[in-house]
């Protein structure tokens, strides 16, 4: 029972295929930042025109934030 032991096989070689993530660059396009509309309030404006300038910024952010989500997920 001991001769048994004694006798050493070859070690075993075994290949595995380990898939590992690699990092790529994004090429998503670049979302510049556009001119606000509420930027050139003055003080002096009237209330309709800050409120019409705040209503329209809403909109430009709106899609601005667009835009950064699309180029977020491209990279994905």
């Amino acid at each position: 029972m001991l001769a048994g032991c004694a006798i050493k096989s070859p070690p075993q070689i075994q290949y595995v295929r380990v898939e590992v993530p690699v990092q790529v660059p994004c090429r998503a396009p670049e979302v510049t930042v556009p001119t606000w509309a509420a930027a050139s309030l003055r003080k002096t404006d009237s209330l309709e025109v800050k409120v019409r300038a705040m209503l329209a910024e809403r909109l430009q952010r709106i899609g601005y934030e667009k835009q950064l989500l699309a180029a977020s997920l491209a990279c994905r």
